[in-house]
């Protein structure tokens, strides 16, 4: 195979390793966020989780204390016994030996094999059982005897021989081999005072039986804490689960509460606080329930009455404005105070027509009649129709009217209408509160948004009333004299024009710096604003540095329905 050839299987081994590692870490993150989601979701997985946790180490250290105690009582009760055999095999052994002056008498191997057959029992060649040694480390003429063969040496140790030699007792637990397999034993030696010298015995003893049984009971209580664990972990997920299934249906019952279904409720079973809450929420549901009707009730009477008052008022006023018209017409011919009074009244017949047809439009808003009749439409001729007819105005007042919009087309899909009711509005306010000071107009598009800002650098607003300007019947002063006429509508049905559009009418203003009006629309119907290629704080305003707008996105949506 030529070096090319290993080279791509290299790369194609190491891809796979790569897309296998990436597929691994995918799955790692997916599972631990799944857990993550439910651990904050679900109120019963953190219960039962906590109450598992908390079981178990507390299972654990019972079941650590238990057995360290078993181990501990088994070993003494051995390390008891053992010191009686002692006790009682010192004593055997001195009877038998005191009677030897020389450790070389003849007989004296013989005693020292019946001794510790004696002391061993009829089992003592059962690998299983205890073991009696004695030895005379002091005495060369005595070799050391033990109840069965085997090498001792290992468990012996001569850390216990040299206590023993030194005329003291040892006691010792040492692993090792004699014939059963490795075990642990248990070893006492104490000396044994003769005529012709000190002798040692020693037992040693399996731990067999002890370990056996502390191994069962370290089983049993395993056993016995994780089937605990496990009954505490199912009584907790049950309780919990009383608990929380009354809380999810109450969040659902909420939920659809929310959603407008006044007529929801809970199902209240028993009389324990889980039914008392069911109850006290069912009675809140219908105090709500009946509030929001009512509510409803008083603005649909409300609604309806407007709309009843406009039409109603229609037919009169036909009649009135045409006596008005007359007499206005024919004003020349009468007396001064007449005249000037016929004026008035034509002022305020079209002040009157305004109003209704304001208040109209207003409870089409509120009935959810409102209708967008979306075209493309350029925005620059429409800007300069709605700033045109304010110029007589603007020149009365001492106002500057600044245009600046584009030479290119701006086409939006919009209704020219609205616009152009929104644009009259914001600059013929910004013409009343200029203070004598210019306003500027000014229409930037960026493609994907449009906006047009009016700036007028009056009195300003105060803070917090940049959202009360938008208020039905709001004016900053009350006491101001009016130049137009208006009727304290123009704003709020602007508000309403602009959100049937899908776009922003927004105010900015300070104190003694002026205010700006910034409508922004999207330029398709339909799209959902991120922002405006026009910054609300004007440029010119002495505020602190904020940072820049977003850059502006239209994220596509279907157009919101109007009820017809």
């Amino acid at each position: 195979m030529s070096r090319a050839s290993l080279d791509e299987v290299f790369r194609t081994a190491r891809a796979r390793a790569r897309a296998l590692w990436g597929l691994v870490v995918r799955q790692v993150t997916l599972f631990l966020v799944t857990i993550e989601h439910t651990w904050r979701r679900s109120l019963q997985v953190r219960v039962v989780t906590l109450t598992l946790v908390v079981s178990s180490l507390l299972v654990a250290v019972f079941a650590y204390v238990v057995a360290y105690r078993s181990s501990t009582i088994l070993l003494d009760r051995a390390k008891q016994s053992v010191d009686a055999q002692l006790d009682s095999g010192q004593a055997f052994a001195r009877e038998q030996l005191i009677v030897f002056g020389k450790p070389y008498e003849p007989n004296v191997r013989g005693t020292l094999q019946d001794i510790v057959s004696n002391l061993a029992g009829g089992d003592s060649q059962d690998p299983s059982s205890g073991l009696v040694v004695v030895r005379a480390d002091n005495v060369n003429e005595i070799t050391a005897v033990q109840s069965r063969p085997g090498d001792i040496s290992g468990v012996l140790g001569g850390d216990i021989t040299r206590v023993v030699r030194d005329g003291g007792r040892a006691t010792a637990i040492r692993s090792g081999n004699l014939g059963a397999g490795q075990v642990k034993y248990l070893v006492k030696g104490t000396p044994v005072s003769t005529k012709f010298g000190q002798v040692e015995l020693y037992y040693i003893e399996p731990l067999t039986t002890q370990d056996s049984a502390a191994t069962q009971i370290n089983a049993t209580v395993l056993a016995t804490g994780a089937t605990l664990v496990l009954l505490l972990g199912l009584l907790s997920a049950l309780v919990t689960r009383l608990v929380v299934r009354p809380v999810r249906v109450a969040a659902r019952t909420a939920q659809r509460l929310s959603a407008g279904l006044l007529d929801q409720r809970m199902v209240v079973s028993g009389e324990d606080d889980l039914a008392l809450l069911a109850a006290s929420f069912n009675q809140m549901a219908a105090n709500l329930q009946r509030q929001i009707v009512r509510l409803e009730d008083m603005s649909r009477l409300q609604r309806r009455f407007t709309s009843d008052v406009s039409h109603e008022l229609r037919t009169p006023l036909t009649t009135v404005r045409m006596a008005a018209d007359l007499i206005f017409a024919e004003r020349e011919r009468f007396p001064a105070d007449v005249s000037r009074t016929a004026e008035i009244l034509q002022t305020e017949l079209d002040r009157f027509e305004s109003l209704l047809t304001d208040l109209l439009e207003i409870s089409r808003y509120d009935a959810g009649f409102a209708m967008l009749d979306a075209e493309p439409t350029d925005l620059v001729p429409i800007v300069h129709r709605a700033v045109e007819p304010l110029r007589a105005l603007a020149e009365r007042c001492g106002v500057e009217l600044r245009v600046d919009v584009p030479d290119s087309p701006v086409i939006v899909e919009a209704d020219p209408r609205r616009v152009e009711r929104i644009l009259r509005n914001l600059v013929g306010n910004a013409v009343e509160h200029a203070e004598g000071r210019p306003v500027v107009v000014r229409l930037v598009s960026d493609g994907v948004a449009a906006a047009v800002a009016v700036r007028d650098h009056g009195l300003g607003l105060k803070p917090g009333e940049e959202k009360l300007v938008f208020n039905r019947f709001w004016r900053a002063d009350p006491s101001r004299a009016r130049q137009t006429g208006g009727t304290g509508l123009g704003l709020s049905i602007s508000l309403e024009d602009a959100r049937l559009h899908g776009g922003w009418l927004e105010a900015w203003g300070a104190p003694g710096q002026g205010a700006q009006f910034r409508l922004t629309l999207p330029v398709r119907a339909g799209d959902r604003l991120a922002g405006s290629p026009v910054r609300l704080v004007p440029e010119d305003a002495d505020v602190p540095a904020v940072a820049a707008p977003p850059q502006p996105r239209a994220i596509t949506q279907a157009p919101a329905e109007v009820a017809p």
